[in-house]
C-alpha cells in the first residue's frame, strides 16, 4: 500500500497537579482552544475538549507518526507555560494521564460526555470518574500511584 491511513480515536484525560482547581471559567475556553492548536501542531486533530477546574478531557484523532506519550507531552508542557502567562501562577499538570481508545461508534457518546462535564461532576468527583474509566477500559492500576 503506497499510502498510510488511520483513524485512531483517543479519549485523553489529565488533571492539574494535586487536582487544584486552577482552570477558571475565564480561562477554560481559551485553554481548550490552545490545547486544540497544540494538538494540531502534532499532526493530530482535536474533535472535542472540555473539562473542569481540575482536569481536562480531550477526544482526538491520533496522528500517524506520534506516540500517545509524546502527544500528551506536547499538549501539557506548552499549555502549562501558557496558563502561567495568563496570570495563573504555580499552574502545573499532574505527571500522569489516562488515554483510552474508542471506536467510531462511541464517538458521539464520548463527545457528548465531554460537553456535559459540568453537569456530570455535580454527581461525581474527578477521582471517582477516573476510577470508573480505568474499570470500564480494564486498566490495571495501583491506587498508590494514580494520584501523585
Amino acid at each position: 500500500m503506497a499510502q498510510s491511513l488511520s483513524n485512531i480515536l483517543l479519549h485523553i484525560v489529565f488533571s492539574t497537579k494535586y487536582r487544584e482547581p486552577l482552570i477558571t471559567v475565564e480561562h477554560e475556553d481559551e485553554l481548550w482552544r490552545y490545547l486544540a492548536g497544540a494538538c494540531r501542531a502534532t499532526g493530530c486533530h482535536a474533535h472535542r475538549i472540555g473539562g473542569m477546574a481540575d482536569h481536562v478531557h480531550l477526544l482526538c484523532g491520533l496522528g500517524r507518526t506520534i506516540p500517545v506519550s509524546k502527544l500528551v507531552e506536547q499538549l501539557k508542557r506548552p499549555a502549562s507555560k501558557w496558563m502561567k502567562t495568563q496570570g495563573v501562577s504555580g499552574f502545573a499538570w499532574q505527571n500522569g494521564y489516562g488515554a483510552f481508545s474508542i471506536g467510531q461508534s462511541q464517538f458521539d457518546d464520548v463527545a457528548g460526555y465531554i460537553g456535559r462535564q459540568k453537569e456530570h461532576h455535580r454527581r461525581l468527583t474527578f477521582q471517582e470518574e477516573f476510577r470508573a474509566f480505568l474499570t470500564r477500559y480494564r486498566v490495571e492500576y495501583d491506587e498508590r500511584y494514580v494520584w501523585d
